[in-house]
């Protein structure tokens, strides 16, 4: 294995430098449309009158849709390029809000939720294997993991302040909407179409890649690889020792912190003056964005303390988010509950570009998509295992009781990552 030196954004040459700035405003645009309705999805639907086993429905719609289609579509864009899937998930997301603000039907918006999980699932593993072969061709041998943080950065802060906007816009422009006969918090869906549509025109202008044959032949070609793509990643993951660990340790992580992050807020609300309790948790939501950016931008720091060894990295941020999830289940005020959420957010951020540093070093470009898209599905199976073992155990003791028993998750999460650690450190040698 060729030695990686160490990343120095000064030191890169000019091509290098520009990908990672435009992948950081490409990220943050995309990101940026999405948090425009993250803060007010559960309002908008509760305003069109779904109750909240219909809203549940429909978020299930979305996971299955996302999870039917993850690995096929990974498999898609390593087969015909990275630029053309991703933007037909655009035009999926576009398709989704333009069926969303037609309409207060549930069947309609169940089909808007399948087009948000279809366009999920076009996302997942396009762009991301893109930059990482880019940067690797722009700068051979350098240390691709800060480059990722700076990504993940851009990621979260669009998110961020599209959370924030997302609220603040209902507020603002409601009442003109409503002498429109909308919804107020439609005018965040229109603001949500407007920059979607930016993120395609930049899509279109700004990312490059070598074009592959775009016929129909060519297409149908592509989705008849689909099947051999897949089994190859999947028998790369089960031959390969690593990866397999990996793989797990983060279903392990997602069914530990995924009921924290779902959950917190119907944990947190009654510590709340109800007059306020709405602003509260909007203003914790954008914080959390805000906290996983920061913790993004740690982690390469975090990661010289290590010695850029990403395995015990990841195994001290999974351990040390253990003893958080922890401690935030045993607040009883609000103000050391935000103050403890807001560490637990900023090392989740820290965790994420370790974990893609090493999967990104065990496969090849060919089959990096389909990789991604397989690392999504499995967090997802985790997420939504851990969420129906939380929601169970809150039901029968109570949320605090929930999220120690998924720190239980965590610590085997931290077993897996240092068998990890032995494991290439063998291959290494």
């Amino acid at each position: 294995m060729v030695t990686e030196v160490e990343f120095s954004f000064a030191a890169l040459n000019e091509s290098a430098r520009r990908h990672i700035r435009v992948f950081q405003i490409h990220q943050f645009l995309d990101r940026f449309a999405m948090g425009l309705t993250v803060a007010v999805v559960a309002l908008a639907l509760t305003d069109r009158g779904m109750d909240l086993f219909q809203i549940s429905l429909l978020f299930g719609v979305y996971s299955l849709t996302t999870m039917a289609m993850e690995l096929p579509f990974g498999g898609l864009a390593d087969s015909i390029g990275r630029k053309p899937v991703f933007l037909t998930a655009v035009v999926a997301s576009l398709i989704s809000l333009v069926l969303f603000l037609s309409t207060s039907d549930f069947y309609v918006l169940a089909l808007s939720f399948a087009f948000i999980g279809f366009g999920r699932a076009l996302r997942s593993g396009t762009l991301d294997a893109w930059f990482v072969e880019t940067f690797k061709a722009t700068a051979p041998n350098v240390d691709v993991q800060p480059a990722l943080a700076k990504a993940q950065w851009a990621n979260a802060v669009g998110l961020a302040i599209g959370a924030v906007l997302g609220g603040l816009l209902p507020d603002i422009l409601g009442e003109d909407a409503k002498s429109l006969g909308f919804s107020i918090y439609d005018v965040s869906y229109v603001a949500s179409f407007g920059v979607m549509l930016g993120v395609f025109v930049f899509t279109m202008l700004a990312i490059v890649e070598k074009p592959r044959p775009m016929n129909v032949t060519a297409l149908m070609h592509g989705f008849a690889n689909v099947p051999t793509v897949i089994k190859d990643a999947s028998l790369l993951a089960l031959k390969h020792p690593a990866l397999s660990i990996l793989l797990a340790a983060l279903a392990f992580f997602l069914m530990a912190t995924n009921p924290v992050e779902v959950i917190w807020p119907t944990h947190a609300k009654p510590m709340l003056d109800e007059g306020y309790a709405n602003t509260v948790i909007g203003v914790v939501t954008a914080t959390y964005f805000f906290s996983i950016a920061f913790g993004a931008s740690l982690s390469p720091h975090i990661s010289r303390i290590f010695k850029r060894r990403h395995p015990m990295t990841l195994a001290a941020t999974f351990a040390c988010l253990a003893g958080v999830q922890i401690t935030l289940a045993l607040q009883g005020s609000i103000i050391g509950f935000v103050a403890v959420f807001v560490l637990y957010s900023v090392i989740l951020g820290v965790s994420e570009t370790p974990a893609s540093s090493i999967l990104h070093r065990c496969v090849e470009d060919r089959q990096r998509s389909t990789m991604l898209s397989l690392k999504s599905l499995i967090q997802q199976l985790g997420a939504a295992l851990g969420l129906v073992l939380a929601g169970t155990v809150a039901e029968i003791y109570s949320t605090p009781i929930a999220w120690i028993v998924g720190a239980v998750f965590l610590f085997i999460a931290v077993i897996l990552i240092l068998v990890l650690v032995r494991r290439l450190a063998v291959e290494a040698e």
